[in-house]
């Protein structure tokens, strides 16, 4: 496997992310990677420490969520014994001078986030039973597929914790508002996959390849991902029509136009002025997310880029 992450994608909200993510791999600030689960977060960390004067020294992964809880501590900022002891540092210590890419970070104690706080504002640490603390260079990444800005409102995440971390936002769109990447996606699994497996790749008919396109993917890049593999397993070489794919995919379409008599917008015959819709909507949302203009953009399905360059396109004040 290549040491360079392959980032792949053109649509134009994917397009955003990436050059918000050029912009801030050449710094040292924290990046918070926010996202539905399967968006593929963790390849984005990668992506920045890449592109990051780090890239020759470590980037080491951490899944919060799997820390056991009565280890945590340790295993994040090592103890007194591990320190003579390199292979049983905390990851931290393990990230020295590289980056620390701490993954699922809302679920992480309240005490272990006010230590991590203290840690990206003063770079000290202190280990587990020692009272002398110790200074590291690393970069922090986060991720969460959580909204911080509703944990920290109803008190389950530090504040001071997601304002410090929250000075670049990155916001991975789900596939489904990648309009034109699956089949990108797909032809980059298949690649994979017949390199590694050295078979051919199934051929998928028109159809097929429509009800593909159409279908929503909850599960995101990861849902697709598996479904490639599990098309190339059961048809490699073959020809994949509509009757073949899972039943999720093939009942979409169906059910999709059987609610199409309540789709939320109707256009009347009189017509409508696209810009003033658009703006009402951007204000409305401003509105209800009580002008957080994160919240808002996630409301209308927007990154934060493309909703402040429309504030400004539109000249709306806050």
């Amino acid at each position: 496997m290549s040491n360079k992450t392959q980032i792949v994608g053109k649509s134009t909200k994917f397009q955003e992310v990436l050059r918000t993510v050029g912009l801030v791999a050449v710094t040292d600030v924290p990046v918070l990677i926010s996202g539905e689960t399967g968006t593929g977060k963790k390849l984005l960390a990668q992506n920045i420490h890449q592109q990051s004067h780090r890239k020759q020294r470590s980037l080491v992964s951490v899944n919060c969520a799997a820390l056991p809880e009565e280890f945590a501590e340790s295993m994040l900022f090592g103890n007194k014994e591990s320190e003579s002891n390199d292979k049983a540092l905390g990851y931290i210590a393990k990230a020295r001078s590289g980056t620390l890419f701490l993954d699922e970070i809302s679920t992480l104690s309240q005490a272990l986030q006010v230590k991590l706080l203290h840690f990206i504002e003063t770079g000290e640490i202190q280990a587990v039973g020692d009272t002398t603390p110790r200074k590291y260079d690393v970069r922090i990444i986060v991720a969460t597929n959580k909204n911080l800005i509703d944990e920290v409102a109803a008190g389950d995440f530090c504040a001071d914790l997601f304002y410090r971390l929250n000075v670049i936002p990155v916001e991975l769109p789900a596939l489904k508002e990648r309009q034109g990447d699956v089949v990108l996606l797909m032809e980059h699994f298949f690649r994979e996959l017949v390199h590694e497996q050295h078979q051919t790749a199934p051929d998928f008919s028109k159809a097929a390849l429509k009800q593909i396109v159409l279908y929503n993917w909850p599960g995101n890049i990861r849902e697709l991902h598996n479904f490639c593999e599990r098309m190339f397993i059961l048809f490699s070489g073959k020809q994949v029509d509509v009757s073949n794919l899972p039943q999720e995919i093939r009942l979409f379409l169906s059910s999709s136009s059987e609610n199409t008599s309540n789709q939320p917008f109707s256009l009347p015959a009189s017509g409508i002025k696209l810009d003033e819709v658009e703006v009402d909507l951007m204000q409305q949302a401003l509105q209800s997310a009580r002008g957080n203009k994160s919240r808002a953009a996630r409301l209308l399905g927007l990154t934060r880029d493309t909703f402040l360059y429309r504030l400004k396109k539109y000249s709306i004040e806050i």
